[in-house]
C-alpha cells in the first residue's frame, strides 16, 4: 500500500504525537509499504524533502504562525497531488489543515483514517480561544469526511466530547511503543555521568509545556526534600525553546533554578540514551493537567525499563498504570496528592516493578501496526467494492 501520513509537526520536533507517527511510519515502511509524511517546514533550516529510515518526508513552507499553529499557502496544492498518488490517507489530529485533506480523500475515494491524539487547549486569552474553536471546527469537519476515527483507549474516547460525536466510526488501537532494555553497564555509566549514586531520582520525559503540570512538582519539592534530602529531578526533553511555551518557561525558570543541584535539565535524548535514563530513575512522572494528554507513551517506555510511574488520573493517562499495576495514579493538578504518590512509590519501589515480559504482552508494536494495516485494508476493500 501507498500510505500518506499527515500531521503539523514532525521530526526533529519532539512530542508524543511526532514520536507516534514516526514509529508508525517506520514500522509500515519496514513491512513493505510506501510511506510519505506530509508536514510543515516549521524551521527554515529543514529540507523540503528527505527520506528518513525508509519514510519520505515532504515539508510545506510556513508563511506565518498563529500561536502554535502554522499557515501554509502551498498545502492545498501538495495535498491534492499526494492524495491522488496514495492508496490510503492517515491524518493525525489536532491539525488545522485536516479538513481539506480529508475532503480530498472523500472526493478521490481514498480511505481516510483519522487518529485523534488529544484535545487542543491553548493558553488563556481571546486569540487562543478563537484559535481553539477554529481548530476544533477543522477537526470536526475532517472527522465528518473521514471513514474511521482512531483513539488510543476506550477510556479517553468515553470522556472526550469530540470522540463521543463519532462513536459509529471509532476504532481503538493501542499506541506504538518501542524501547530497548538498558544494560547494567549503561545505567551505571549514566548514573556516574550525572552524579546519581546515593540519590533518589525522579524524572520527566516531555516538553516543558503548560499542560504537563510541572509546576505541581516544583510546588511539592520542599515537602519531598524533607523526606528525601538527596532527591534529584531529571528532566529529559526540550525546555527553553518550546514553541508557544516561552511564557511558561520564564515563569518556572527562577523557581527551578532555586532548587540548585536537585534539578537537572538533560535536553532532548536520543533513542540510545533513553533506556539508561529510564533505568536510572526511581520513578517517572506524568503530571499532565488536561485532555491535551491522552495517554503518555513515556509511561510504557519507562515500565519496559523497570521503572514505576506516578501518573495523573486523567482519562487515558491513567490506563497504563491501571493495566500494569506499575505505579500510582494521583489526583490531577494536586500538589499534596502528587507528593503522596511519589512518597508511596519511592518508599516501596520494588513492589511496583513488573517483569518486562508482562509489559510487552500488553503493549506490542506489531499489534498496533497490524491493527492499522487491517483498518487500511478493510476500508480500501470497501471503497473498491463500491
Amino acid at each position: 500500500m501507498r500510505v500518506l501520513l499527515a500531521l503539523t509537526y514532525y521530526r526533529p520536533y519532539i512530542s508524543g504525537l511526532t514520536i507516534y507517527v514516526e514509529r508508525l511510519g517506520r514500522a509500515l515502511a519496514d513491512r513493505g509499504h510506501e510511506v510519505t509524511v506530509l508536514t510543515s517546514r516549521y524551521a527554515d533550516d529543514l529540507p523540503l524533502e528527505e527520506t528518513i529510515e525508509g519514510v519520505r518526508v515532504m515539508r510545506i513552507p510556513v508563511a506565518a504562525r498563529v500561536s502554535k499553529g502554522v499557515i501554509m499557502p502551498l498545502y492545498g496544492y501538495r495535498a491534492t497531488r499526494l492524495a491522488r498518488e496514495h492508496d490510503v490517507i492517515s491524518i493525525h489530529l489536532p491539525q488545522f489543515d485536516a479538513a481539506g485533506l480529508a475532503l480530498r480523500g472523500r472526493l478521490f475515494r481514498k480511505p481516510t483514517i483519522l487518529t485523534y491524539h488529544c484535545d487542543i487547549q491553548l493558553p488563556p486569552g481571546p486569540l487562543n480561544r478563537a484559535i481553539d474553536q477554529v481548530v476544533y471546527g477543522a477537526n470536526y469537519a475532517a472527522a465528518r469526511f473521514a471513514d474511521r476515527v482512531v483513539a488510543y483507549t476506550q477510556d479517553y474516547a468515553d470522556h472526550t466530547p469530540f470522540l463521543r460525536r463519532f462513536k459509529s466510526k471509532l476504532a481503538i488501537i493501542p499506541p506504538p511503543v518501542v524501547m530497548g532494555s538498558p544494560t547494567p553497564d549503561e545505567v551505571e555509566s549514566f548514573q556516574s555521568k550525572h552524579g546519581l549514586h546515593g540519590k533518589r531520582v525522579i524524572g520527566y520525559a516531555a516538553r516543558l509545556a503548560a499542560e504537563k503540570g510541572v509546576e505541581y512538582l516544583v510546588d511539592g519539592m520542599p515537602e519531598l526534600l524533607k523526606v528525601f534530602p538527596n532527591l534529584k529531578v531529571l528532566f529529559a526533553g526540550p525546555y527553553d525553546d518550546v514553541l508557544g511555551e516561552e511564557e511558561y518557561w520564564r515563569r518556572l525558570k527562577p523557581r527551578i533554578e532555586a532548587l540548585g543541584e536537585h534539578w537537572e535539565f538533560l535536553g532532548s535524548l536520543g533513542p540510545d540514551q533513553l533506556p539508561p535514563f529510564y533505568g536510572s530513575l526511581d520513578s517517572l512522572l506524568v503530571t499532565s493537567i488536561n485532555s491535551t494528554e491522552s495517554f503518555g507513551l513515556v509511561q510504557v517506555e519507562a515500565m519496559l525499563c523497570g521503572t514505576p510511574v506516578v501518573a495523573a488520573a486523567l482519562p487515558g493517562v491513567r490506563q497504563p498504570v491501571r493495566m500494569t499495576g506499575m505505579g500510582e495514579v494521583v489526583p490531577v493538578a494536586d500538589t499534596p496528592g502528587l507528593v503522596r504518590g511519589i512518597n508511596q512509590v519511592l518508599n516501596d519501589r520494588a513492589s511496583y516493578v513488573r517483569p518486562r515480559e508482562e509489559i510487552e504482552r500488553l503493549f506490542d508494536l506489531d499489534v498496533t501496526v497490524r491493527a492499522y494495516e487491517d483498518l487500511f485494508e478493510h476500508e480500501l476493500a470497501r471503497k473498491q467494492r463500491r
